[in-house]
């Protein structure tokens, strides 16, 4: 894995250099103000867990008790076992424009302790916006990607597969109510940035405008005003069609993102080097402990055999690598000269900071 680090990062290099070229559409960059998601959230039930439900706790069984009291059976509490069902939590997110009948996709989590919601059944729940109202109802069978089997306990052992007690209904929920949205104010709207830039925000205010003539402008680095040409008045949805079609060069930020515990490296093709001198080696120490036997002489009265530790410690260190980035100070040179030198993801996440430190790396370096 860590042979391969370095080829990933120059691969993932090429591939931002060349993106870098391309022009992005209006569409893809920008979000109309006004056309936003929406957060849901419910509390629910999930049945025929096989007993690897909750282990009768009271917030459970009193939701058992509710519900089987809405179908006519009022059974106290106290009568119930829970080892069958599970109290969950349910996200959601309810996207602008949709209409009742529409489905969304739904997340359930465990709230108790229950081992696992492999087989389960999400019974009806409401989804509630942040104003307390109902947006959607969710039900259906869980699927959570993975598994867990095994026998717990003293001795006992398990296998686990991803996180068992969190699983999804695809398309599980049910629109209810219609989130109201207007785009369109007084002949205006307002795109808003996915990434916020003030070079990005005048070069889409200036491309609109190349095709829409004095339409737009950047008010701050995250929002473009944009007036409804007269040709299309009273044809708002037509006008964001069009508009969202317009060619648009982004900027990038220099910025380099390691992901230590997934080997990840992401660097866009805008970082640049300062002149800078690298040099990378490794120290390795090896201690190794045998337990020998010491036998006594066929002849001695008092001999017997005994049990002998011995330790061994050997030092090796690794040939260091200096390499001057001299030429081309941009990140290109500095994949080659990790590559040459075959640094680890941890030597080279210290290698990145250590020329953050040294102010020979203009970017912003982003450890996870």
């Amino acid at each position: 894995m860590t042979r391969m680090l370095p080829r990933l990062l120059s691969l993932a290099l090429a591939l931002l250099t060349t993106g870098a070229l391309q022009a992005s559409r209006v569409k893809d960059l920008t979000l109309i103000e006004g056309g936003r998601d929406n957060q849901l959230v419910g509390y629910g039930i999930v049945v025929g867990l096989a007993g690897d439900g909750d282990s009768n706790a009271v917030s459970t069984l009193r939701a058992v008790s509710n519900i089987l009291s809405r179908h006519g059976l009022n059974v106290d509490s106290t009568e119930i076992k829970a080892k069958n069902v599970a109290a969950v939590m349910l996200t959601a997110d309810i996207a602008a424009f949709l209409k009742p009948g529409a489905r969304i996709d739904v997340t359930v989590a465990a709230m108790g302790d229950a081992k696992s919601l492999q087989g389960g059944v999400l019974l009806q729940t409401p989804l509630i916006g942040a104003d307390g109202r109902v947006y959607a109802v969710a039900q259906g069978p869980v699927a959570i990607g993975g598994f867990l089997g095994g026998a717990g306990g003293a001795g006992g052992a398990t296998v686990q597969k991803n996180h068992p007690t969190v699983g999804s209904i695809s398309n599980g929920a049910i629109v209810e109510r219609e989130i109201a949205a207007e785009f369109v104010t007084d002949n205006t709207l307002r795109l808003l940035l996915h990434n916020p830039d003030f070079t990005s925000a005048a070069r889409m205010a200036d491309a609109i405008n190349d095709r829409y003539p004095g339409s737009a402008h950047a008010v701050d680095a995250a929002t473009i005003k944009v007036g409804l040409p007269a040709e299309y008045a009273g044809r708002d949805v037509a006008f964001l069609a069009d508009l969202g079609t317009v060619q648009v060069e982004p900027d990038t930020l220099a910025r380099i993102v390691i992901n230590e515990r997934t080997g990840t490296i992401v660097a866009t093709s805008t970082v640049r080097l300062s002149q800078v001198a690298i040099a990378h080696g490794s120290l390795t120490i090896t201690v190794t402990s045998n337990v020998g036997v010491s036998q006594p002489n066929s002849f001695s009265p008092n001999g017997q055999t005994v049990a002998v530790p011995t330790t061994q410690t050997a030092v090796s260190e690794g040939k260091g690598g200096f390499t001057v980035l001299n030429e081309s100070p941009s990140i290109e040179r500095l994949a080659a000269a990790l590559n040459s030198l075959g640094v680890s993801t941890r030597d080279m996440m210290a290698i990145f900071q250590s020329l953050k430190r040294s102010g020979a790396l203009q970017a912003e370096l982003v450890i996870n």
